[in-house]
Parts: C-alpha cells; structure tokens; sequence
C-alpha cells in the first residue's frame, strides 16, 4: 500500500472515530448535557468578565485580570472540542481493568483544557499572593506535568499496572502544586496583604481540585465503580464550573474593588527587593 494510500486510511478513520463520537455524544442526553452546560457558562463568563475588568488600570491587576479571563476562553474552545467529536475517542481498556477488551469512550480533551486552563488558575493566585517567578515556575511547571502525566494516565492501553503508574506520578506533581498553596504562597499572601481572599480562592481550589483525581479514580477510567461516562462527565462538568468560573468570579469581582491592593502589594515586594540590595 502506498504512503498516500496509507494516509488516507487514516484520515478516513479519524474522521470515522469523530463522527462516531459526536453521533454517540448527541444521543446520551445526560453526557451531552454535561458539555452544552459549561459552553454556555463559559461565554456567559467571558462577557461578565470583560465588563467586570473594563475599568482596571492597574500593571498587576490587569495581569490577574487577564489570566482571569483566559480561563473561561480555553473552556468554551475545550467544550466544543468535547461535543464535535474532536477531542473524544474510543480506547480498549487493558487485561485487569474491570472492562477489559471492551472499547470506552475517552475524553482526552478534557486534559488538555486542564493543561492549559489550570495554569491561568495558579498564575493568577501566584500574581495575587505576590509570589517570586522561581517559586510560579516551579508550581506552574508541575501543574502542567501533572496534567500531562494523567492524559497518559488514561491513554495507556498496553498495561493496566501503567495507568495507575502514571495516575501515581500525576499525584505527585499534585502534591507539589498543593503544598505551595497551603504552606508557601499562603505566607507570601500575608506579607502582600491579599491573604484574606486568597484564603477563600485558595480553599475553593484545592478542595475541588481533589475532587479530579477521585472521579478518575472511580469512573471508567480507574476502577470502573462507576460506569456511565456520561456521570463521569458531569463530575468533572460540575467541578470545572466551581473550580473555574465562580473562582474566576470572585477573584476579579475582589480585583477590581481593591485595585490599590494589588499594586500597592507588589510596590512594596519590589522596594524591599531593592532595599535588601
């Protein structure tokens, strides 16, 4: 078979793959629920959030503001990623998992919004406390590892024992990310004078963010307690709508009340900087 014989059959199957997605998506009222819910969110979001930052002028807070503002952009994109049928696929779980030899539908998309969206979470809580660029490189850093890792996680069809090997990994650049928000950033928080709302957005993101990995755990994915993908989608749908656009709300609606804050926060960080030198 010729390479260009060999291409074609793999478009044709990718294209196959898709619509065989978008045509099972469009049918399970309950998964495709879970999708159409947060692509309205997410423009709902990004109109708010525009009016909402239209008046910040502030360096600093029109950071944040921007960060903000991409999260609730790289959902809407992600969303309609999920309902096309571009980023789903069927995969063939290995020997040992509940549904071995049987094709489950996955939806790998969804990490690569996490990768992407996630990242805007941390810059603005790192930007918010006031943190130094090592220690938002390093945390931002493994974020995108662990989202990387848990992709892999639930891609790898040669072993079972691998996904749970990269589902551990995963696990451990999520404790990297979690401790800098529970002990590092908390402390540089105070010393900026932010410590009160990053308290309550720090709260919001790491009890939700530990809600990921336990549905992964659980759906069909991990253990397969629970097998309806379209539940599994909602509680993940669920967890994005919390975790991303009411967090986004409450840190721009604080941003944007207490501007002074914020500037004066990293006015201060940079004259004692210099003061040290």
């Amino acid at each position: 078979m010729s390479p260009t014989a060999i291409d074609s059959l793999r478009i044709g199957v990718l294209q196959a793959t898709q619509a065989d997605a978008f045509s099972q998506i469009q049918r399970d009222v309950l998964l495709s629920s879970s999708l159409w819910l947060n692509v309205a969110l997410a423009g709902l979001s990004i109109l708010l959030f525009v009016y909402m930052g239209r008046n910040v002028s502030d360096g600093r807070a029109r950071l944040i503001w921007g960060a903000t503002l991409m999260i609730p952009l790289v959902s809407l994109s992600s969303y309609l990623g999920l309902l096309s049928g571009l980023t789903v696929g069927f995969i063939e779980m290995p020997a040992g998992h509940a549904l071995a030899g049987e094709e489950v539908m996955s939806q790998w998309g969804r990490y690569l919004t996490w990768a992407l969206s996630t990242p805007m979470i941390l810059l603005a809580l790192g930007l918010l406390a006031d943190v130094d660029r090592g220690s938002l490189f390093t945390v931002i850093a493994a974020d995108i590892a662990m989202c990387v890792t848990g992709l892999a996680a639930a891609l790898v069809t040669s072993s079972y024992l691998f996904r749970w090997l990269f589902y551990l990994v995963s696990c451990a650049f999520f404790v990297v990310v979690l401790y800098a928000l529970l002990v590092e950033w908390s402390a540089d928080a105070a010393a900026a004078g932010t410590d009160e709302i990053f308290g309550t957005l720090r709260v919001l993101t790491v009890v939700l963010w530990l809600g990921y990995p336990i549905i992964w755990a659980v759906g069909v994915e991990g253990f397969a307690l629970v097998q309806s993908v379209g539940l599994t989608s909602w509680g993940y749908s669920a967890l994005d709508i919390l975790a991303k656009y009411v967090f986004a709300f409450l840190l721009l609606r604080w941003v944007a009340a207490n501007e002074g804050t914020v500037g004066a926060s990293a006015g201060a960080t940079s004259g004692a900087a210099l003061g040290d030198d």
